[in-house]
């Protein structure tokens, strides 16, 4: 279990500094290229709508259970040949999980170009990132869709993957990385196939209740740290249970209204996704416009929830008995 604790620092200091270099081997892109196969194979072979639901439980299995199986053996194998191999390759996997160096930097390539007035190459840099159309975005509904991928992926693609590592410090045979790569395996899962559009509206329908489910009581956790880092936490809870609630998503909602309550701004409104509406409820009190400073502290914010649980799972360790 001690190992365990030295690997979560680790892994937290290597996504600090380093996060994920574009020409590294990623474990979500290797994620990404099974659920791709798996799933054409699935939607082929499958016709009837309860197979398609029985091959979506089915692809779950394999991805989740075989993620954090894969991360496992890699990591006893290191063992196996040298410790300290075994300590690299368990907390290089493990900062591969979090997200929070690539979300700052993928909030900042927009801002750069969105400060200076160019929104035709902040436009393009934001379909990098974001599902709905931004040819026609004007410079309050790009900060906005900047704001909104940072509050909803503090979430899933931070705070989670955290909640999950730190678990897994606390059971010796399985240690954080095989959790936290379970974890990510569900949330690729859910953003690849998770959809109630065709082709993926009975294959996903798994994947998507079950990343639900992982993500809700991290969520929760989420929303509570930010309520009492805001200082005001009735505020920001009363104003979540007014709004969050009407988001058709159980999590994300209440992640981007935690935030919008914290920095006094407004999300939501209508989004287009080729050229189709889509309206997203209100979240929160637009008491300020949303700037780029607003994100800037939006991402402080992540980075203050992230490293209060890690502080938390440390001294949890700390007071251990038997540790």
């Amino acid at each position: 279990m001690t190992n365990n604790i030295y690997i979560l620092i680790i892994a937290a200091f290597l996504d600090y500094l380093i996060g994920d270099p574009w020409d590294w081997p990623h474990p979500v892109q290797i994620m990404g290229w099974v659920i791709s196969r798996l799933t054409k194979f699935f939607l082929h072979l499958c016709q009837n709508s309860l197979i398609q639901r029985l091959a979506g439980i089915v692809l779950a299995i394999i991805l989740i259970i075989g993620s954090g199986l894969v991360g496992f053996l890699m990591i006893q194998t290191a063992r196996w040949v040298h410790p300290l191999l075994g300590i690299a390759i368990d907390s290089i996997l493990l900062a591969s999980c979090f997200a929070g160096r690539s979300l700052r930097a993928a909030a900042e390539a927009v801002l750069q170009p969105l400060t200076v007035g160019d929104l035709e190459k902040a436009r393009k840099i934001l379909s990098n990132y974001v599902g709905r159309d931004t040819q026609n975005l004007s410079q309050p509904e790009i900060s906005r869709a900047v704001l909104e991928t940072v509050a909803e992926n503090a979430t899933d693609g931070v705070m989670a993957p955290l909640f999950y590592a730190i678990v897994g410090v606390f059971i010796p045979v399985v240690g954080p990385t095989p959790l936290a790569l379970a974890y990510k395996a569900s949330s690729t899962l859910d953003s690849m196939v998770g959809y109630r559009e065709a082709p993926y509206t009975y294959l996903g329908w798994f994947c998507a209740r079950l990343e639900d489910c992982l993500t809700w009581l991290p969520c929760r956790l989420t929303v509570v740290t930010l309520a009492l880092l805001s200082g005001k936490p009735m505020h920001i809870w009363q104003i979540c249970r007014r709004d969050a609630i009407n988001d058709p998503s159980p999590n994300s909602g209440w992640s981007e209204c935690a935030y919008a309550a914290f920095l006094g701004v407004q999300m939501g409104g209508t989004n287009w996704y080729r050229g189709v509406a889509k309206y997203k409820p209100l979240l929160g009190d637009a008491i300020y416009a949303i700037t780029a400073t607003s994100i800037q502290n939006a991402l402080q914010l992540t980075r203050y929830c992230f490293l209060l649980w890690l502080g938390i799972a440390i001294a949890i360790f700390l007071m251990l008995p038997n540790r």
